[in-house]
This record gives structure tokens, C-alpha cells and sequence, in this order.
């Protein structure tokens, strides 16, 4: 893989194909934890060590243990049994050494385990015949997307909380018009997305083709510009 391939890759999966605002994935995790800063943020990076760990893991499993002796039938449920082993390892590591973040957390931690966003990333992965260096990078951007998303949301909503919001949208009728809002927004990122070469294909497992990585001349970037608007 290029330089190029990595940036779209990884712009990708954070910003044009967000596993939250664009896949809809992990959405119980996204509206439970919000409302706190401190819990969205530590919820986001367990949601990163866990991406890319079960990613990692299911990935070695499925090119070396399933497709070798014939069972990628099994893939679902042995994808699942490993997301569970990590999660559960990453929450005695949390409760070990950061307790008040585990209180914080509460039940959404071991909620991971069914975070259909872990699941998804897993699955794509494999479904979309990444290398291990394009699975590393995709996995690692899909979880920084999600931490991303989180930080704003949460900052968003501890806002929220300190303004006079009618009674009968506080809570989550006014988190979810938030969220509508912010997926709006990053819709228009798919603006970027062009196309260099119509014969060149990337293992990109999005809808985008790539992403315009060369310094666009002036009208270009006036017209990019214009798009956005």
C-alpha cells in the first residue's frame, strides 16, 4: 500500500464512512455514555483497543484457522466469542487500575461485547479481503471515528444540559436531533471523495472510490469548496 491508499483508508473510515453517523453502528453505546465527556472519551478509547484487537485477532483466525479447514460458515459466532474474551479482559484491566472510570461506565462496558460496531468492523474486514496492513489501518480509523463522534456528541450534550431546554426534549428526543444534525454534517465530507483513476480500485471496504489526495488547482478547489457549502 501507497501513502495515498493509507490517507484514504483512514480518512475514510473516520470521516466519509463513520461507523456512528454513517453506518449507524454501535448506536446504544453512542446515546448511553454521551451524556458525560469523561465517560464518552473512556468508553471511545476501550471501543479503539477493542477495534483493533478482536479485529486483529478474527482476522489472523479467520485467514489462517477458517478458510484453511473450510468453516468460514463459523465466522459469526467465533468472531463473537472473541470480541466477548477481549472485552472482558479489557474490563478487569479498567477496574483494575482505573475504578472510577469503570464506575462511570457502568453496565455500557460490558455492553461492548454486543457493540454491533465491533462486530461490523470484524466482519467487513474479512468480507472485503483486506490485508493485514489495510485491516491495522481501517480497524484503527473506524475506532478513532467512534471516539471522535463520542467527544463531540458529549461535549455537545453536557451543553445541552445547561441551557433551558423545553421539558419535552430533554434527554434523548433533543440528543437524537443533535445526532440527525451531526450526521447531516459529515454526509457533506463524502464532497471530497473523487475518483483519480476509474481503473485503479483500493481495498476500500466504503461506497467512496478515493479520495484526492494531489493538490487540486485553483477552479478545483473552488469548486470542492462550492460543494461543501
Amino acid at each position: 500500500m501507497t501513502i495515498n491508499d493509507i490517507l484514504v483508508l483512514l480518512v475514510s473510515s473516520i470521516l466519509i464512512e463513520n461507523v456512528i453517523l454513517s453506518q449507524f453502528l454501535g448506536i446504544c453505546s453512542f446515546l448511553g455514555v454521551s451524556k458525560s465527556r469523561k465517560s464518552a472519551v473512556g468508553m471511545g478509547l476501550a471501543v479503539v483497543a477493542v477495534i483493533i484487537l478482536s479485529t486483529t485477532v478474527t482476522w489472523l483466525i479467520y485467514n489462517y484457522v477458517l478458510v484453511l479447514f473450510d468453516l468460514v460458515y463459523l465466522k459469526t459466532i467465533v468472531f463473537i466469542l472473541v470480541i466477548a474474551s477481549l472485552v472482558q479482559i479489557i474490563e478487569i484491566i479498567i477496574k483494575k487500575f482505573v475504578p472510577s472510570l469503570y464506575k462511570s461506565l457502568g453496565i455500557y462496558l460490558p455492553l461492548i461485547t454486543t457493540n454491533c460496531a465491533i462486530l461490523g468492523v470484524a466482519i467487513k474486514s474479512v468480507q472485503n479481503s483486506l490485508s493485514f496492513g489495510a485491516m491495522l489501518i481501517y480497524a484503527l480509523g473506524t475506532g478513532l471515528g467512534f471516539l471522535l463522534i463520542m467527544f463531540i456528541f458529549s461535549t455537545i450534550r453536557e451543553e445541552l444540559d445547561k441551557r433551558n431546554v423545553p421539558k419535552a426534549m430533554k434527554g434523548i428526543p433533543i440528543a437524537l436531533v443533535t445526532a440527525s444534525i451531526l450526521a447531516i454534517i459529515f454526509s457533506r465530507y463524502v464532497g471530497i471523495v473523487k475518483s483519480k483513476n476509474s481503473d485503479q480500485e483500493l481495498p476500500i471496504p466504503t461506497n467512496s472510490i478515493v479520495l484526492h489526495i494531489n493538490a487540486p488547482s485553483e477552479d478545483n478547489f473552488n469548486d470542492i469548496v462550492g460543494g461543501l457549502k
